[in-house]
């Protein structure tokens, strides 16, 4: 169709890859380290039912309730990286667990109904707003890009990260304190996972238990898929982004086309197993 090839199109997709490359970037940090983080969908979701109940019963502002789901964040992966570093538990099975819990939360919280903002419309300029013709949530995510990439690749806790993942035993043995990094690793994911939370109830004006489920597929598909196509297997945030925005094209294509919305689960899948084989393979390739 004409319209794909528009830069008002462009656009658009760019805006649709905005929350999912914020959450998939924090995602990646997790997966650099050798880990996994099972709870990113549960924690968007507590990140915006958080800031709309604060805003709705305690009359919070908007920057305070920023604040407020930044540190609900925080406690999130706080608690994944202590279950996983010091209780010694698989990555998969505690993220899974805190996860569950976070769910539980959300329901307590918001008795399992939707909560709206009654007056929602300054909530909402914050990504329906554009400057230069260009959604806010675009300029949000290039600035969280950048800064993620600068702290994984020109630091020296990126660098740590990327030991602990290549060689966790090495890293420990070069002094590296492998398990505050891995702790590290885990809290980012969980603020930027707030983020998109908090981003996604202020693009709908208002917060459920489940709205962030979606998110979790969305992260590792382009996570796993960004790694394969970019640098022989290995997480990195440009690849990453590369990985969101090509799920967010074939979502728009699939749409344009007028497919069925099933075919992008279809996509989405297919893309998930792709990235993971290839970049197995790249991994497999690079160390023979």
């Amino acid at each position: 169709p004409t319209t794909f090839p528009t830069v008002d199109n462009a656009i658009n997709i760019l805006n649709q890859s905005a929350l999912s490359a914020i959450i998939a970037m924090g995602l990646t940090f997790v997966l650099v380290t050798g880990e996994f983080d099972l709870s990113i969908g549960n924690t968007a979701s507590l990140a915006g039912v958080t800031a709309c109940a604060l805003m709705v019963n305690q009359d919070l502002s908007i920057p305070l309730a920023l604040v407020a789901i930044l540190v609900v964040g925080a406690i999130v992966g706080l608690i994944n990286g202590f279950v996983v570093t010091f209780m010694n538990v698989s990555a998969l099975v505690a993220t899974l667990g805190v996860g569950t819990i976070v769910i539980g939360v959300n329901y307590m919280i918001s008795d399992g109904a939707p909560i709206a903002l009654g007056d929602p419309d300054a909530f909402l300029e914050i990504t329906f707003g554009r400057f230069l013709g260009i959604p806010y949530p675009v300029y949000i995510m290039l600035v969280i890009a950048a800064l993620l990439w600068w702290l994984l690749n020109r630091t020296v806790l990126g660098q740590s990260m990327q030991a602990v993942g290549g060689n966790r035993v090495a890293a420990e043995l070069s002094g590296i304190r492998v398990d505050r990094v891995r702790v590290i690793a885990f809290v980012v994911c969980s603020m930027c996972a707030a983020v998109t939370g908090f981003l996604l109830a202020s693009r709908t004006g208002s917060a459920a238990v489940s709205a962030g489920d979606t998110y979790l597929l969305s992260a590792f598909a382009a996570s796993f898929f960004g790694s394969a196509v970019l640098r022989d297997g290995q997480f990195h945030i440009l690849g990453t982004l590369v990985g969101v925005i090509t799920v967010s094209v074939g979502f728009n294509s699939i749409a344009l086309v007028g497919l069925e919305t099933y075919w992008q689960y279809f996509f989405q899948g297919l893309l998930l197993i792709l990235g993971v084989g290839v970049g197995t393979l790249a991994r497999r390739r690079a160390a023979a």
